[in-house]
């Protein structure tokens, strides 16, 4: 049986190692899944979604590797708000990346470890040692891992057309990790503007979206931020998904659904590898616009509506239940039903 103390943010075993990850990237697979079933995305939003996601499990389990048999650092994960590692994780990933060259001179050949454990195996008939181990992993950590894959503080994606049956020309889209809940997040922006020029002002797009999108905020005052440093555009839709918390035995936090899983976990009416994925989608749209300014610099911006807010929820079938059972105002006030997803299946013996 996995123990993992509710005041701990360490996984401080290869056992609790296993747990996690599987969880993890069961996870947010079933979430992939359930979010193009429901049409939550639309088809190019939902492709860009996928894509992010990879990014995610690919970073989550490029972690698991490096600190599988690591005896020194332990792999923080933020139990408060999110179920996620901790955001410094990814930025340790990030700089491991950037010295590879270093770390892998200080590490065995492959070779040489592969006649180490063929000789400890096979003629000693011995167990591999941890530091063995650990040299093992590093070298797959070091060599296998690409820093390009890596979900980072702020990733931005491409400016792309849309289809033609909307009344946007253009659309991108961009991720960030915010620092202060460790939760992921996913953003879409639609918006006209004048083609010709549009390339010669990517930069410009891309810079304002670094500097004022890259955390949570209120979705009026990003929208405003955007549309202020941005005079050439005319932006009329900015949607932002939400992943998580993720709420799962790991988790110390203040939210129903959590309080509900581990309370079930806890009474051993759920198994211990239960869990429940909240899932968030603020959008706000532009009604029109305003002039503002002097007559000799007057500036176009958008008038804003209130931003809408709907919240999901991802929970196997029998998770779903016992949460209708424990939380039922949570439940009720979602946007849609509870979205089942399938059941994690892991041996705890």
């Amino acid at each position: 049986m996995i123990v993992t103390p509710l005041d701990s943010a360490q996984l401080d075993s290869k056992e609790q190692y296993v747990f996690y990850h599987k969880m993890v990237d069961f996870a947010l697979k079933e979430l992939i899944i359930g979010v193009q079933h429901q049409q939550l995305c639309n088809q190019q939003e939902l492709a860009l979604f996928n894509q992010y996601c990879n990014l995610l499990t690919y970073t989550i389990e490029s972690m698991r590797i490096k600190y599988m048999y690591d005896e020194e650092d332990n792999m923080k994960i933020d139990l408060t708000d999110s179920g996620f590692p901790n955001y410094l994780e990814f930025r340790y990933l990030f700089n491991d990346l950037e010295l590879r060259d270093q770390h892998i001179k200080r590490l065995p050949s492959l070779k040489r470890l592969q006649d180490d454990f063929l000789d400890t195996l096979m003629r000693r008939k011995e167990h591999i040692s941890k530091r063995k181990l650990f040299e093992a992993s590093s070298i797959a950590y070091y060599t296998s891992v690409k820093k390009e894959y890596i979900f980072n503080r702020f990733v931005q994606g491409k400016i792309l057309g849309v289809p033609k049956n909307l009344n946007y020309d253009t659309m991108t889209s961009w991720s960030f990790y915010d620092v202060s809940l460790n939760r992921p997040f996913i953003c879409f922006m639609y918006f006209n503007h004048d083609k010709d020029k549009i390339l010669d002002y990517k930069d410009e797009i891309y810079d304002t979206l670094k500097q004022t999108a890259d955390r949570k905020m209120p979705m009026d005052a990003m929208a405003y931020a955007i549309d202020r440093r941005l005079g050439k555009l005319k932006p009329k839709v900015i949607k932002r998904i939400d992943l998580g918390p993720l709420h799962n035995v790991f988790a110390k936090d203040e939210h129903e659904l959590t309080h509900a899983v581990l309370d079930s976990i806890t009474k051993k009416e759920i198994p211990l590898e239960s869990f429940a994925m909240s899932f968030t989608i603020d959008e706000i749209r532009s009604s029109g616009e305003i002039k503002k300014g002097s007559f000799f610099s007057k500036q176009i911006f958008q008038k804003w509506d209130n931003p809408v807010n709907e919240k999901y929820v991802f929970a196997p079938h029998r998770i779903i239940q016992m949460l209708y059972n424990k939380t039922p105002e949570v439940m009720n006030k979602l946007a849609k039903a509870p979205i089942q997803v399938s059941d994690l299946k892991i041996d705890n013996t």
